[in-house]
C-alpha cells in the first residue's frame, strides 16, 4: 500500500478481485506526515490515466511523458501503473506526490539525485484550464481555436470561472474540412470506445 511513494514494483491502480484501488497521497506538510490534500489515482477508464485530485476536485490529468515511465498492466484482474525494478543496485526510482499536489519521479545513482519527471509542468497542464472551444499555450494564456472568438457570459463552474470562446458563424454542414490544430493533448477516454487490441 502506498502512501506518497511509489517504490519499484509497487502497485497503483485497481485490483478488480478486491474492488481496490491503490493511490498516493501527499503528506500534510513538509513535517506533518498524515495525509495531505492531494491524491493521485489511477481511473479504470477504457484506456487507464493517472489523474490528480486536489482536496477532491480534478486537477490534472497524465499525458503520454508519463505513460512512458511507468508499466501499465490493464487486464481483467486489475488495472496498474508501476515502476521498473532494476537490476543495478546502484540506481533506484522513485515517483512521489509532494506536498505542493507535484507528481515527481526521483533517480538516486550513488549519492547523488536526479530528477526526471514532474507533473504538472506548468498551467496548461491542470484539466479544462481554458473551457470549450479553446486552449492553452505554453506562457499559460487560453486562446480561442479557429472559428471561435471570445465573447459572451462567463461559464460558472464548481470552483472557478472561464471566459467563454462562442462560433463567429452558424455551422454549416456543407463545409467537409477539419482544421489540424498541433501539439494538442487528447481528450481522456472516460466515455470513449478504444480497441485496445489494435496496435
Amino acid at each position: 500500500y502506498p502512501t506518497d511513494f511509489l517504490l519499484p514494483g509497487m502497485k497503483l491502480g485497481w485490483d478488480r478481485t478486491k474492488n481496490l484501488n491503490k493511490t498516493l497521497t501527499s503528506w500534510a506538510s513538509l513535517t506533518e506526515p498524515t495525509s495531505g490534500s492531494y491524491v493521485f489515482a489511477i481511473e479504470s477508464w477504457t484506456v487507464s490515466h493517472g489523474l490528480l485530485y486536489s482536496n477532491g476536485q480534478l486537477e490534472s490529468r497524465t499525458g503520454p511523458l508519463y505513460r512512458n515511465i511507468v508499466n501499465i498492466k490493464e487486464t481483467e484482474d486489475e488495472i496498474s501503473h508501476s515502476l521498473n525494478i532494476t537490476p543495478n543496485v546502484s540506481s533506484i526510482s522513485l515517483l512521489q506526490l509532494t506536498t505542493a499536489g507535484t507528481l515527481q519521479l526521483t533517480e538516486f545513482i550513488g549519492g547523488d539525485r536526479h530528477f526526471l519527471f514532474q507533473f504538472p509542468l506548468d498551467r496548461c497542464d491542470f484539466y479544462n484550464k481554458c473551457g470549450e472551444n479553446s486552449y492553452c499555450i505554453t506562457n499559460e494564456t487560453c486562446v480561442c481555436i479557429a472559428g471561435f472568438q471570445p465573447g459572451g457570459q462567463y461559464a460558472v463552474g464548481l470552483t472557478k470561472s472561464k471566459p467563454r470562446c462562442l462560433r463567429k458563424s452558424n455551422l454549416s454542414c456543407l463545409e467537409k474540412e477539419f482544421k489540424k490544430i498541433r501539439n494538442m493533448k487528447l481528450p481522456d477516454t472516460q466515455y470513449a470506445i478504444a480497441d485496445t487490441k489494435v496496435g
